[in-house]
């Protein structure tokens, strides 16, 4: 296997929504598809993912989309203490929301390159490897 990757919250989004980028991140999933490369996402994106599509299109559409995350080549990597501790260290060190300091913990714990389109994480640009899709403003 070449790499392995992080896809963030964004990141997914930007795939399901067919937002510029969206190319990008179905030619990672289509290489983890085929086993040449690992893809992890943070269990904290599943939540990220299950709340924002249920405020934004209801419920039933919040199902559907973590059906069609775990149906994915991809594995769902929960918290443990290492990753705990190691969110505690980026959150303390660099301006993040929890939720940002712990994908950003994964993708260093998994030594992966971290995909998304959050501005918030160029925060953490020299400490992880970093694949930015354009930015979009706001959700």
């Amino acid at each position: 296997m070449d790499k392995t990757y992080v896809l963030d919250t964004s990141a997914i989004f930007t795939y399901t929504d067919s937002e510029p980028g969206a190319d990008a991140v179905e030619h990672i999933l289509n290489l983890a598809e085929k086993k040449k490369c690992r893809l992890f996402i943070s269990f904290i994106s599943l939540m990220e993912i299950y709340y924002i599509a249920w405020r934004e299109r209801g419920e039933d559409s919040a199902r559907e989309l973590v059906v069609l995350i775990k149906s994915l080549s991809l594995e769902i990597v929960e918290s443990c203490e290492r990753i705990t501790l190691s969110a505690g260290r980026i959150k303390a060190n660099y301006k993040l929301s929890l939720a940002d300091a712990l994908i950003a913990a994964t993708a260093l714990d998994k030594g992966a390159v971290l995909v998304h389109k959050d501005p918030e994480l160029a925060a953490v640009s020299g400490l992880i490897i970093a694949q930015p899709l354009p930015f979009k403003r706001g959700r």
